[in-house]
């Protein structure tokens, strides 16, 4: 058994054999210490160890349990390619730069408590269930392999002890909040992931797999469109609030007529395009729908439209130009105000055309005609109305434009008003009737969309 208890200096444990238990509990490494390619064949024990330098473990294989309780890593930690093959419990710990555990091996159950600055899982493969739970950490996970539930969670509070007492954390004193961004989940097979309380504003989800099964719990925020952005060298435009990828972000942010406020891409983010982003946007969009949250999904269904609209390659000009149509009118469905607003100014034109066009100048008047016998006998009348005549002199009255809202009115709800009009009128209610019925029904589809479960 080893049992340091202070360690001054470097110390380098290079491909060492630890045939019996190690056990490094209380230990203090002045210096970085290194175990690289080192073999635990019994149980390894960190329990309250403390590293003022780097620690590494790449390459080290632990055999048996591995605990990592209430240690403190005041520089890097690195585990890359170490083989763990049983239960591992990292943590609770507090990591004042990076966990690097890339291409890591866990063949037993993982719980890991962290406390770090980020925590780098790439190609990591994980043979058994695992739960991290996470404070402060940037976790970049892409192309990390699982075949078995793993969950990743926010902490809020300082992880605990088991007597209760909090844990403390002067290394990350400067850290701004405790939330846990994801920096990517590339190359993923999402459909045995849950995240929680994660902030997923710069996550990189293309290439993900299976990404309508997975699971967010929690308050997972992700990115929003700029609360004010306006075009270079052109009339300023406004873009309505919506969650938005971090892709969508580095494609808009490089386009030629980039709008401002966009974020740009982060190195090594590779290029992105509407293509690439439509199928992100529907994966997702279905997995809040099977998690019963609709408004949740609306936002995503509306960057899949998006992402269509703007696609050279996979989608028609005729089809660009009806999703063009569709947005403009609705937002996909899922603006009320906006389908609200052709609505008003449509029944206005149509008031403003039927006062000037579409009432006749006088209602027309029933005219009874007939024959009465010389004799007596029965009296036939043929009642008939004069035609509508087109208007003249003053358009635009009270009495014109009251008749003009009754007409419009009706129209709306697809109902026709019985009015007189002239030939033009006849059609204009024609094209109301079938305009602003669509408009209002659009307005009623985006409010149900929005509260819709």
């Amino acid at each position: 058994m080893v049992q340091p208890r202070d360690l001054p200096g470097r110390r380098l444990v290079r491909s060492a054999i630890f045939q019996g238990p190690g056990s490094f509990k209380r230990a203090a490494f002045e210096r970085a210490a290194r175990f690289r390619s080192a073999s635990f064949q019994r149980r390894a024990g960190f329990e309250m160890a403390i590293f003022q330098g780097l620690a590494m473990f790449e390459s080290a294989t632990f055999e048996r349990d591995a605990l990592f309780w209430s240690v403190t890593f005041q520089g890097d930690a690195r585990f890359g390619q170490a083989v763990f093959e049983r239960a591992v419990s990292l943590g609770p710990l507090v990591c004042a730069g990076q966990v690097r555990m890339s291409e890591a091996v866990f063949s037993g159950p993982v719980t890991f408590e962290f406390a770090a600055r980020r925590l780098e899982c790439r190609r990591t493969r994980w043979l058994s269930t695992a739960e991290l739970r996470l404070r402060y950490a940037t976790v970049d996970f892409a192309h990390a392999v699982f075949e078995y539930p793993l969950t990743i969670a926010a902490q809020a509070s300082p992880f605990t002890f088991p007597e209760g007492q909090p844990m403390a954390e002067p290394v990350l004193a400067g850290a701004p909040d405790a939330t846990v961004p994801m920096a990517s989940l590339r190359g993923v097979d999402a459909a045995q992931l849950v995240l929680a309380d994660l902030d997923l504003s710069g996550c990189l989800f293309t290439g993900t797999v299976h990404l309508d099964q997975l699971r967010l719990e929690g308050t997972c925020s992700f990115d929003t469109v700029p609360p004010g952005t306006y075009w270079q060298h052109r009339p300023p435009v406004r873009f309505t609030r919506r969650c938005v990828l971090a892709e969508e972000h580095h494609w808009r942010a490089g386009r030629p007529a980039a709008a401002r406020g966009w974020n740009v891409a982060v190195f090594g983010a590779g290029p992105v395009g509407p293509a690439q982003l439509a199928p992100v946007y529907r994966a997702l969009r279905k997995a809040f729908e099977d998690g019963k949250n609709e408004p949740g999904a609306a936002d995503f269904y509306y960057g899949e439209m998006e992402m269509r609209r703007h696609d050279r390659t996979g989608t028609t000009r005729a089809e660009r130009g009806l999703l063009h149509g569709y947005w403009m009118l609705s937002g996909y469905g899922l603006r009320a105000s906006r389908a609200l607003g052709w609505l008003g100014a449509a029944m206005l034109v149509t008031i403003v055309l039927l006062m000037g066009y579409g009432l006749p100048r006088d209602s027309p008047k029933q005219e009874a005609t007939g024959t009465v016998p010389p004799r007596g006998g029965t009296v036939t009348f043929e009642i008939d109305k004069a035609d509508p005549q087109n208007p003249t002199g003053d358009w635009f009255t009270g009495e014109r434009f009251e008749k003009a809202l009754n007409v419009t009115l009706n129209s709306v709800v697809f109902r026709s008003s019985g009015q007189d009009l002239t030939t033009v009128g006849s059609y204009i209610e024609m094209a109301s009737r079938l305009t602003e019925p669509i408009l209002l029904g659009l307005a009623v589809l985006a409010v149900r969309n929005r509260v819709k479960r």
